[in-house]
């Protein structure tokens, strides 16, 4: 396997930290600290700069909070400074993995996303009879720190890259704890092994997919299964036959004990295709998709609450068209013409 060494440099180089930050303030320049950041932007990151090559940056504290929709979950958000690191490092090594990526695997790669991941499974539910649905337990938290450090050292080989990469992992803030126990473990074992990555961060996401490139390649190589794909650490595996999918769903299990990672119980289940199945947020069905009706009644909620908050002069109108064009195009991935006229029709700020 090709490693990959001299890459500190580039990471380090102005270009690529100025093409960082406008990537880390899309969406969010109005921003109190941003904009400041943005206003002295040249002494910023010439700052920044100096920091990654004499080795002395250090990652900041991150601001954690809850958010209870779709479920409950533990958002991270990192300092912005951290943020332009953070896409100035995937600049450089993002390129290296993807190369290796499953074309089958959808989460945060460019040309890829939700709606190609739904649009595959749809493609799928129209060759096959039946689906199983996995969902790895708490995952994030989950991910173990010196195996995730060992997968990307199989292709990072530079030393100042990877004193970068593994500063962002150890300065993880405390994520919820996980006990599950695997073959050879102790009774500390899983209290004292370092893991979990704060949801929020590009890198984290980055991480996430390394993290299970294995798996997919284990699924689609030594298995030989062709109805497969995954978004994040929602997986699923297509097949004509049920007794298929749970000769399968042991193998898969077993690999995931190498990472030490454990199925959700009530998430992995199997389904046949012709009845639809909730994917990504959508019902799929072979021949057409769906919205999900909590997604409906979750808009209607947020809507409220970006009125109040643009009423306070908390949110600008370029804000609030944001996040209002993002569910339309969400939506719009269904026949749901009637019902966003529904929804938008009654919406006045």
């Amino acid at each position: 396997m090709k490693t990959y060494k001299n890459l500190y440099e580039k990471i380090c180089a102005f270009d690529n930290l100025v093409f960082a930050a406008k990537k880390a303030h899309r969406g969010k320049r109005h921003r109190p600290n941003i904009a400041a950041f943005d206003f002295r932007l040249e002494k910023e990151l010439l700052g920044l700069r100096a920091e990654l090559i004499s080795q002395t940056y250090h990652p900041g504290r991150y601001r954690a909070f809850n958010i209870l929709e779709p479920k409950k979950r533990l958002i991270s958000a990192a300092d912005y400074r951290d943020r332009v690191v953070h896409h100035a490092l995937c600049n450089l090594i993002e390129p290296i993995f993807n190369r290796s990526f499953i074309f089958d695997s959808y989460a945060n790669r460019q040309g890829k996303g939700t709606h190609s991941a739904i649009q595959r499974f749809q493609e799928y539910a129209q060759k096959y009879r039946f689906v199983l649905k996995c969902d790895i337990k708490k995952y994030f938290p989950s991910i173990d720190h010196e195996i995730l450090k060992g997968l990307i050292r199989k292709k990072v080989a530079c030393r100042k890259t990877l004193w970068l990469i593994d500063s962002i992992i150890d300065n993880s803030n405390k994520q919820e704890l996980v006990t599950d126990y695997f073959p050879g473990d102790d009774l500390f074992t899983p209290l004292v092994r370092r893991k979990g990555l704060p949801l929020g961060n590009l890198t984290s996401q980055f991480f996430a997919n390394i993290y299970l490139d294995g798996l997919d390649h284990f699924c689609k190589e030594q298995l030989k299964i062709k109805g497969y794909l995954r978004y994040v650490d929602d997986f699923v595996i297509f097949a004509d036959r049920k007794t298929d999918l749970w000769i399968i769903l042991i193998e898969i299990k077993n690999y995931l004990e190498s990472l030490r990672l454990v199925l959700n119980r009530n998430k992995t289940m199997s389904y046949p295709v012709t009845g639809g199945v909730e994917f990504l947020g959508h019902k799929v069905f072979p021949e057409f998709r769906r919205l999900k009706r909590d997604n409906v009644i979750r808009f209607r909620k947020h809507l409220k609450y970006w009125r109040e908050q643009y009423q306070k002069g908390i949110f600008i109108l370029d804000d609030l068209t944001r996040r209002i064009k993002g569910w339309i195009a969400h939506a719009s991935f269904s026949k749901t013409y009637h019902l966003r006229q529904a929804v938008l029709e009654k919406f006045r700020i």
